[in-house]
Formats: C-alpha cells, structure tokens, sequence
C-alpha cells in the first residue's frame, strides 16, 4: 500500500497551482483519461496499486467517474491512499502537469482546452449524461496522439464514442478485462468497437503505460513527418507490405497522417526507428491488419454536423427532387461510409422528406468503405445506446427498434434503401448516375495529387446538376470549373453542365490514371450542338468588339470549334466523309492550315497572343492575303466556360486585284511535275490519315460504348450482389429467429412433458379416482385410481360413461347427476359406497379451460372411508361421554374393573364413599376392598357375569379407606368388546350405613 497523504480540496484554481508548485511541467507529455462508473473504486485501487513505487510516470490522469450530484464525492481522498502522486479534485481552470491525479468534482461535465480542465454545467438530465465520452473527445482534439483513454468497470456504454475520437487523432485505448471487472457493460461495448489496443487487468496497466511513455516522449521531441532518407525508404517498403496484405495503397495518403498511425505503433511495441518497425511488421504476421484497421479509423456518428441536414433537406432536397417523376429512382452515394450512421443519416433524412411531402421515389443509397469490418457492422443496422445523443427521440420511436439489451436496430424500411458493399473509390469502378455524392472527412487524409484524381471522378458519377457534400474542412480546389458553391459553410456543391471543362479535366490526366480510378476517356470530338450556345456567343461579340470587326473562330485547345464570327467560310471548307465537332485544323484552306497549326500550338505554351502579318491564301483558284492573329481568351464572367478557349481572328489585307491563277507565269514543266506529283502524294496520305483517324474514333466509340455498358452491368451485378447477400443476411437472420423458436418450442414440449410427468404422479399419488368427460358425457380421460370404482380400461376413452359398469351401490341416478352439474354448472358432492364397502365423496364440478371456457365435467372419487368409520366412532364417543357424564354426577358409587381385579375407572361418588382419590383408587385392586371370608362369593359372581348369567342387585360390605365397613347394594354388569368377549366388570354401588372394624 501507497504511503497516504493528506488531501485538501481546493476552492480555487490559484490554490490548486500553489500545491502543485513543485512539479515541474514538460513541453509535452501523455494524458491519460481514465473512465469508470459502478465498480470502479475497486479497478482505481488496483490500477494505482500496479504503479511502480518511488516512480515518476511523467503522465498525468485524469480520473472521469459518474458520480451523484447530490452528494460530496470523497474519491479523490480514496484515491490518495493508493498513490504517492498528488491527488486533486478539479476546479475550472486548472492546468494539468505531470505526475498529477485529477478527479472530476460531481454535477459537472469536464473538457480539456489547451491543458486547461474546464468545467462545464451539464444540459442532459442526470441519467442520460455522457460524462466520459465528452471528455474523451474533447481530450483527442486538444492533444491529439499523446491522449491514452482507459475505461474501466461501469454499466452503459459511455466511453465508447470516445475512445473512437482518440483513436482517429492517434492516441492509445486501454479496456479492462470484462472478467475482471464487478460490471461488464463499459468494458465490452468499448471492446466490440475492435479500437482497443489492449484488453488487460487495472493491475497490469500502469506498467504498460511506463513501457510506451518512453517512445511516446522521444516521438513527440521531434517534427512529424520523415526525418531521413532511410526513413522515407523504409515507409515505401511498409506501403507495398500494406498493399500485399490489404490489397489497398497508401501511398497516396496524407504522409504526416500515415506517419502518426505507424508511430502510435511503434510507441505500442517501444520500437524506435522507421527500419526496425519494418522488420516488425516482416516478422509478425497479424501485425499488418493492426496497422491497416489502424489507418482506418472512422469517427462518425448519426447526423454529424445536424445544421448542414437541415439545410440539405429544406434547401437542396426539392431542387433535386421536383424534377424526379413519381416512383422515380433517386441514386445516392456515400462515399467511406465507415459503419454506416453517416448513410442511415441520409437515409432517414429522405424518408421524413418524402412523408412529410407526400412524395415516394424508390430510393437506391450506395454506401461504400474499404473496411470490411465497418461494413459489416453498417450491415447490421445495431447500434449501441449512446445514440440516444445524436438522434432525437421522435426519430429514435420513428426509425429504430428498442431491444432487450439497450441497442437501437435500425427500422427494416430504412434498412431496405441500402446497399453495403466494400468498394476502394481509388481503383474499383464508380456508381453512375448518382444524384447525391456524400464524400465527408475523407479527402482530409489524402495528398493533393490523389484529390485531383477523385474530384473529376465525383463530377463524373454526378447526373446534371448533382450534388457533392463534402466534410467541414474539405474543398474542389482546382476544380471551380466543374462544381458551383451552394454553401461554403456546409460544404455543398453543384454539378456544372460544362463539358468542355469536364473533358479538359479529365484529358490532362495519363490513361493510366483515368483507368485506375474507373473513367473513360472521353471522344476528343464534341458534337457542335452540345456546346452552350448564348455565353459563348456573347463571349465572342465581346471579344471581337476588342480587334477589328473581322471574321473570327472561337477554339478550344485541340482546334475544335466552339463558336463561328463573319464569313469564316472563305477560310475554312468541310472534309470529305462523316462529319463530327468540326475541327478548325483540318478545314483550313491551303496557305492557311500550318501557320495556323503553328500559332495555335505557340499560344497555348507562352500563353502570349500570336500575330502573322501576311499569309498568301488559295481558296477555291483565288488568291488572298490576309492577317492571321491568336490570343488566348479568359474567362470575364460568362458562366459555363472553360479557361483554355482561343480566339482566331482573320483580317482581309487590301490589294490591288484578286490574282487569277491562270495568269501566273508558268514554272517549268520539271518542277511542275514534281509539284503535282507531291501533293498527290500528300493528298493521298492525309486521305489514309483521315481513314484512318475514323476507324480509330469509331473503334474508341465502340470501346467506350462498350465500357460504358460494362460499367452499368457492373453496377447491376453489385447491386444484385448486394441484393442477395441482404437476401442472404435477411435468411440468416430468419434462420436464426426460426432457430430460436424452435428452442423455445423445444424447451416448451420437454416442459410440458414434465409438468404431464407431474401431473400424472401426482393424480396417481393422490389415489383419487377421476374421470373426465365432455359435454355428451363421452370419456376423455381418468386416472389409475378410478378402476376400482367404475370398471374403465384405457380403451374405454370415447364411450359414453353411462356404457361402463360401476361398483357403487345405489347409485342409479349417477349419469343425471352429471348431466344436471352441466346444465346448472353448480358443483354437487355425495357420498357413496362400493360394493367391497368403502365409502367415497364423489364430487362432479364443470372442466373450465384457461379462456373459462365449459368443456365437460370432472368426476372425482375420494376415499372416506376411515372418516366415515371416525364419524361412526365420534357417535358412539359422544353416546359415551353422555353417560360418562350421568356416571359422574350420580349419588352411587360407580366402579370399573378388569378382569384380574384392577380398578380402571372410580367417580366422584366412590372417592367420597370409600375414601381414595380416583388416582389411589387405579392402583388397588378390588381384592384389597372385599373382606377376606367373602372373597370366595364374590369370585362366583364374577363366573356367572363371564358366562352371561344375570344378577340381580345384593348386600355385600366393602373396606374403606380408613378401615370401615360399608354396607352396599352391589349391581354388578359385564362389559363385553366388539368380539363379544368379557372384557371388564362395571358395578354400581350404594351405601346403606358405615361401621368401624
């Protein structure tokens, strides 16, 4: 045990600093936030009883327990007995430092801010406050990975939100053992999250705190990122281990983030450098799913920033929605869905929109993660009671299922808009057709390059005026050409109807690229009518209105034309065979195609406006000098338009004639000849060339037609997959409810045949005969005991009762008596007798069922015999005790003796005439009353009664007490037993007169 000291609670922050004036505070060391409820004394006592003696931990704790808010808590004086630390019950206010306990004061709600406990006046009632998971949360934001959360013994579920938040910033969970705990809730719902990274006793905590201080303190001296050349090395090689394992990369992710999650385990396994690290994870099979659940922590909860629902429901919802046709399909994906509270959410959401609207679309929400353990808790649709914060209570009613054991199960209507799959958003195919993209706190984590791939991919998946819902701290970046702002505050933002931008998106990515993220490259050619028809009109009116009023082309960046000023026609003249987007490189007429070529290509790298003065154009035999100008146009405004758009201006020069060909001087036969022969054979390359470009454009067509099926057949088969495996759940689940009841059905007939065992002992035990029948008095059922009063063998159930031969006697109005007890339903008892002589009540009552219903009647037989025998024997007792009491109130001397003389009976009468009391008078014998000279005669009087002789009443003498002689009149009579056997001799004594011997 601790050496106690004394603990004063402080009533000010300045008191609590001035004691803990002798520690010393460190620029950074762990917290750790230890939470229990009910039990929890006990596992504080055994964690710090685990502490090291006479060692400083260089951590501070902070002890978070419910406590009542009526009475003054004493846990921080209990505590102290148990460490040498100081022990202080928190003010507002006060800074934590190290080698300090902190212990949350009752009817209070604690945060951490900068080091700061700050105190906090709770708003949920009493039972329903969440006292430890506020304080978690608040702890990971504050320090980030130097945050340890402990929970301890305690019922409920509180903790578990928090320890999520600590391990997304990084830090470290430690869970009791629910064997060691007094209660079990806290720390298994905190164990079912897969979060804790270790599941050990209070007692062997603290020394597992000391063996990851160490590299915690030494990772926390130096900067994040990769200090090292051999660190960076060794992180490349971590990143194809993860890949081999997981078959997801990395490498893309946030390095700073990635490099955090590997530090907290090398902090778990006191393991020092990047390269031994490696070695580590070559050596230890499980190791790389620990890292890889490790960088997939998913914090989320159910309508996460309420504010921004609110606005997509009342705001956004009917702009997507009224142009939906009823029974229409509304596509919604949720992009690292993690465990699913975020789809539920959206879920939900719809749904109270459609009631409340009146409205019904067949809803499809797609909600994906690479996380096959949070899927399949999403799956599930069973959420722990801490919900209760973040779903009102009318949605709780509404959209949830109760159950026994305090979860909440997600209502089945809700269930069925679903579809779970795990899905890598980097590498496998897109939905398409999504009206809704929820892709929030996901791109938080990943670099810029791999943002450049995924928002082009959203626009992508998105139908016409989509929209995107991204985190609080997430943004498009680059991308303002695809999406429209509708909220900067809740992060919201709009599919722009802008091809062109799209395509120049997606064109400046490798193939290699488009097709690891699922996207086709698009045709280069675009039909002429799907560009925008009035921006870019009036974009090329104001252009023009810059230069001379000449004929001009509005380009974009691969020549195509977008938009056509003045007679341009006498410039620019249609290929031969299919017609496409019409491209301004390949119609330009001969003198004008390479300069233009040429000017083109120059502006889009110098970005610099391209001027040639004069170029000799021949156009259909005719002769041209004009002025070719190139400049880049910017976007001034006009909405939707890409930013790499041209303007080519052509400018007549004046002469002075149009030059006829058949004019000019002639070249000599030689060059002529070889001119022709030339440009023939330019002609027929760029013929093949354009034949070629065909085939390969409509080959591409194909592919992408092709593609494009194969990714809708793709979508189908998931959803069809994922159909059948919600089949497959729901089958499971009808399964295991059929098992279920089969159990109890089960259980049910193994009771029933018990209580039948019972029933029928105790029917067998009572030896009473009973016989039931039904309304037409037909035998359904009687016990062993009845045949012997009514003659029934078991193939007597389904005969009339009044069929069977019965022993009793007398009872000729047996079947009148049942019959009457079922038209009066008046319960009648008689008594009736066998043949053999035994005597039975025979009670007839009405067989009432469970509902009272009238089924029949029961005839029941009870054995009375020795009570009918009794009651006779009570007459005959009672007869007796009348003439007891004549004998004792009469004059005469009433005497009984046996047949050896004993006196077994002496009345009062007697007592006063000889003398002895009864008690004397039961201990002579009658000899001792008889002279001796008579005693002769008297024994010939006691043969005559032996043989039934009369005697008449005669004068005898007996001795009294004292020695007198009483003269008597003596009536002597024989008493006989039921065997008619002499038994006793009964006289009757009256005294004439007393005379002394």
């Amino acid at each position: 045990m601790m050496k106690q000291q004394k603990v004063v609670k402080k009533s000010s922050v300045a008191d609590i600093q001035e004691d803990i004036t002798g520690v010393q505070p460190v620029q950074s060391f762990p917290i750790v936030a230890i939470g229990a409820s009910a039990g929890g004394l006990a596992a504080f006592e055994s964690f710090f009883a685990g502490m090291p003696a006479n060692v400083q931990p260089n951590m501070a704790f902070v002890l978070v327990q419910h406590l009542s808010p009526d009475h003054i808590s004493a846990l921080a004086a209990i505590v102290q007995r148990f460490t040498q630390m100081k022990v202080l019950e928190v003010v507002d206010g006060v800074l934590v430092v190290p080698n300090c306990i902190y212990v949350i004061p009752p009817a209070f709600d604690m945060a951490i801010l900068n080091g700061q406990l700050q105190l906090l006046e709770p708003v949920a009632p009493h039972g329903q406050r969440l006292t430890i998971d506020f304080f978690l949360r608040t702890l990971a934001i504050d320090q980030h990975e130097h945050a340890i959360a402990v929970i301890l013994s305690g019922t409920g579920s509180d903790g578990t939100e928090g320890i999520k938040a600590i391990k997304q910033e990084g830090g470290v969970v430690m869970v009791q053992t629910a064997e060691s705990t007094e209660y079990d809730g806290m720390p298994r719902s905190a164990i079912a999250t897969g979060l804790a990274d270790y599941v050990i006793p209070p007692s062997a905590m603290a020394k597992q705190l000391l063996l990851i201080a160490d590299p915690m303190m030494s990772h926390a001296a130096t900067q994040p990122g990769l200090s090292t050349l051999d660190d960076q090395n060794a992180l490349n090689k971590i990143f194809v281990l993860l890949r081999t394992e997981s078959g997801h990369d990395f490498s893309q992710y946030k390095i700073n983030t990635i490099h955090r999650r590997i530090e907290r385990r090398m902090n778990m396994h006191q393991i020092k450098t990047m390269s031994e690290y490696l070695k580590y994870l070559q050596q230890t099979t499980t190791e790389g799913g620990l890292l890889f659940q490790d960088l997939l922590i998913g914090v989320t909860q159910f309508f996460r920033d309420a504010d921004a629902f609110t606005y997509l429901k009342t705001q956004l919802l009917p702009k997507l929605l009224n142009n939906k046709a009823e029974q229409g399909v509304v596509r919604i994906w949720s992009v690292g869905c993690s465990s699913g509270e975020e789809a539920y959410s959206l879920a939900i959401m719809l749904k109270e929109y459609m009631d409340e609207h009146q409205v019904n679309f067949r809803v499809q929400i797609f909600a994906t993660d690479i996380d096959a353990r949070a899927i399949a808790i999403a799956r599930t649709g069973v959420y722990p009671a801490h919900i209760v914060s973040d779903v009102s209570p009318e949605r709780l009613s509404r959209f949830f299922i109760a159950e026994d054991n305090g979860q909440f199960r997600i209502h089945k209507n809700i269930r069925d808009m679903l579809i779970f799959s795990e899905q890598d958003m980097i590498k496998d195919p897109p939905f398409s057709k999504i009206d809704l993209l929820s892709c929030r706190n996901v791109l938080i984590y990943m670099n810029a390059s791999l943002q450049k791939k995924l928002i082009p991919l959203f626009h992508y998946v998105l139908n016409p005026e989509g929209v995107l819902f991204l985190g609080s701290s997430e943004s498009i970046g680059e991308f303002g050409d695809l999406f429209s702002v509708l909220s900067p505050v809740f992060k919201f933002f709009q599919r722009k109807e802008n091809i062109l931008g799209a395509q120049r998106s997606i064109l400046g990515r490798s193939p290699s690229n488009l097709s690891n993220i699922g996207i086709n490259m698009p045709n280069a050619r675009l039909k002429l009518e799907d560009a925008p028809k009035r921006p870019l009109r009036e974009l090329m009116e104001q252009s023009l209105l810059q230069v001379l009023p000449v004929s001009g082309a509005l380009v974009n960046e691969q020549g195509d034309i977008l938009y056509l000023q003045g007679r341009m026609g006498r410039y620019i003249e249609l290929p031969s065979g299919e017609t496409g987007v019409n491209n301004i490189l390949k119609m330009a007429c001969q003198g004008l195609r390479r300069e233009l070529t040429m000017a083109l290509h120059k502006v889009m790298l110098s970005k610099e406006p391209a001027h040639y003065p004069q170029l000799h154009l021949v156009h259909h035999g005719v002769a041209t000098v004009v002025s070719l100008d190139v400049r880049p146009i910017t976007n001034n405004g006009f909405q939707p338009t890409p930013t790499d758009v041209y303007l080519i201006s052509l400018v007549e020069m004046p002469t002075d004639g149009l030059i006829n060909l058949a004019d000019k001087p002639m070249h000599t036969e030689v060059v002529d000849t070889r001119i022709a022969a030339l440009e023939q054979e330019l002609y027929e390359h760029e013929a093949f060339l354009q034949l070629a470009n065909r085939k390969f454009e409509t080959s591409n067509e194909a592919l992408r037609t092709f593609n494009d099926e194969m990714q809708s057949l793709n979508e189908e088969l998931q959803s069809t997959n994922e159909e059948l495996e919600t089949s497959k759940e729901e089958l499971q689940s009808l399964n295991e409810e059929l098992s279920t009841v089969n159990t109890e059905l089960q259980t049910k007939v193994v009771d029933l045949s018990r209580t039948n065992n019972d029933m029928n002992n105790l029917l067998a035990g009572s030896n009473i005969g009973t016989v039931f029948v039904d309304h037409q008095l037909v035998i359904l059922r009687f016990t062993p005991a009845i045949t012997h009063i009514i003659n029934l063998i078991p193939s007597d159930i389904g005969r009339p009762v009044g069929h069977i031969v019965s022993n009793l006697i007398g009872c000729h109005d047996f079947m009148q008596n049942i019959q009457t007890v079922l038209d009066t339903l008046i319960p009648k008892e008689l008594e009736v007798q066998t043949t053999e002589g035994k005597w039975y009540l025979m009670r007839i009552q009405p067989y009432r069922t469970l509902e009272n219903v009238i089924e029949g009647a029961v005839v029941s037989f009870i054995d009375i015999t020795e009570m009918v025998k009794m009651r006779a024997a009570l007459a005959l007792a009672n007869e007796r005790a009348r003439l007891a009491v004549v004998v004792h109130d009469t004059y005469d001397a009433i005497t009984v003796q046996d047949m050896d003389g004993r006196m077994i009976a002496w009345n009062p009468a007697a007592e006063r005439m000889y003398g002895w009391t009864e008690d004397e008078a039961l201990q002579l014998n009658v000899s001792a009353r008889i002279l001796p000279n008579r005693q002769k005669e008297e024994l010939e009087k006691l043969v005559q009664l032996s043989q039934s002789v009369v005697i008449e009443p005669y004068r005898t003498q007996r001795i009294a007490k004292n020695g007198s002689l009483v003269d008597v009149w003596m009536t002597s009579t024989a008493l006989f037993n039921s065997q008619g056997k002499m038994y006793a001799i009964a006289t009757t004594e009256r005294a004439e007169r007393a005379q002394q011997l």
